[in-house]
C-alpha cells in the first residue's frame, strides 16, 4: 500500500507504561506525511485495545469512540488515592471488618445502567477551560460535576480480599477508576484501581490486536484495517459511477434509490457510501424528501 493510499485503522495492544500519545507518535512517524490519531485514550497504567486511525480515517474517530468498550479491571480495597489508582498518592483506609463477596455483589447493581458519575480529578476532562489533571498537578482544588454514563455489564470475576477483579462493559465517557472509587466509598473501605486491560471496542478485540513493536514501515500496511470496520452500525449504499461523479462535485446523489434499491434510514441519518468492493467513498446524509444522499465527509479526491 503506497503512503498516499493509507486509509484505515490499527488495532494496537498498548503496553503498560506508555501514554496513548506515545503510541500515536510511533505510528505517525511511519505514516508521514499522513496523520494519525487515537480513538479513545488509555492511561499509562492500562494496556489493551487502542485504535489508531490513519490518514483520512482520522475523520472517523468519533464513530469508534461512540462504540461500546469492555474492560478487565483490578481494584485494591482498603485504600484510596488522589488519582483513584495505584499511580497516585495511595493512603490506607481504616476498615472495621473485612469486606465480603456478598457485600460487593450487593453493591454492584448501583453502578449498572444509566448512572451519574464524577470523573477523577486526574483526568482529561475540561474544568474552567483547562484539563482537570493540569489543575490537579498544580495542587489546585478540582471540582467536576457528575455526568451521565452507561454501564451495560458489571461482573465480579475474582475476589480475594483485598483484591477484586471486574469485567465492565460501558459506553463512551465512562471512567473505570471512578467505578472502583465509588464502589469503595459505598463499601466504606475505599478502593484504588491496580490494573486495567481494555479487551474490546466495538468489533475490535484484544485477540486481534497488534503488538506495538510489530509496527514498522515494512510491516504496517497489511495490518491496517478497512475504514468501514468503524461504521458497522450505519446503513450502507453502493455507489454507481454516476453517484461517484456527483459526490465528488458535492451534488446530491443516489440513482439506485429511484428504483427502490438502497437501504432503510430515517431522514438525516448518516450512511456509509461504498464501492462494489466495500471501499469507503464518503459518509452521506439521507434526505428523505428528495430521496437522495447528500455528501458530508468525502474521502475520494
Amino acid at each position: 500500500m503506497a503512503a498516499a493510499q493509507r486509509f484505515g485503522l490499527l488495532n494496537i495492544d498498548k503496553p503498560a507504561g506508555l501514554t496513548s500519545r506515545r503510541v500515536v507518535d510511533h505510528v505517525a512517524k511511519i505514516v508521514r506525511p499522513q496523520k494519525a490519531g487515537h480513538a479513545g485514550t488509555l492511561d499509562p497504567l492500562a494496556t489493551g485495545v487502542l485504535i489508531v486511525c490513519v490518514g483520512k480515517a482520522t475523520r472517523l474517530i468519533e464513530f469508534v469512540q461512540e462504540q461500546r468498550k469492555t474492560y478487565e479491571a483490578s481494584f485494591r480495597l482498603g485504600c484510596q488515592s488522589d488519582t483513584d489508582d495505584v499511580t497516585g498518592n495511595v493512603t490506607e483506609v481504616a476498615v472495621s471488618s473485612e469486606i465480603t463477596r456478598a457485600q460487593i455483589e450487593e453493591a454492584l447493581p448501583a453502578f449498572c445502567g444509566q448512572i451519574q458519575q464524577v470523573p477523577p480529578s486526574f483526568s482529561a476532562v475540561h474544568v474552567g477551560g483547562q484539563r482537570a489533571y493540569d489543575r490537579a498537578r498544580r495542587g489546585e482544588e478540582v471540582t467536576i460535576e457528575a455526568r451521565p454514563v452507561a454501564v451495560y455489564r458489571l461482573e465480579l470475576t475474582r475476589f480475594e480480599y483485598p483484591e477484586l477483579d471486574l469485567v465492565i462493559e460501558c459506553g463512551s465517557g465512562t471512567y473505570v477508576r471512578s467505578i472502583g472509587r465509588d464502589l469503595g466509598q459505598m463499601l466504606g473501605c475505599g478502593a484504588v484501581m491496580s490494573a486495567l486491560v481494555r479487551t474490546q471496542i466495538g468489533p475490535y478485540r484484544i485477540e486481534d490486536a497488534v503488538a506495538l513493536d510489530r509496527l514498522k514501515s515494512e510491516t504496517i500496511d497489511p495490518l491496517i484495517l478497512p475504514p468501514t470496520t468503524a461504521l458497522g452500525g450505519l446503513a450502507r449504499y453502493q455507489a454507481s459511477q454516476e453517484d461517484v461523479a456527483n459526490l465528488r462535485a458535492g451534488r446530491p446523489f443516489g440513482s439506485a434509490l429511484d428504483a427502490g434499491i438502497g437501504f432503510e434510514a430515517s431522514d438525516g441519518a448518516s450512511v456509509a457510501v461504498v464501492t462494489i468492493n466495500d471501499e469507503l467513498l464518503c459518509l452521506g446524509e439521507f434526505d428523505s424528501r428528495r430521496n437522495r444522499l447528500l455528501p458530508r465527509r468525502v474521502f475520494v479526491d
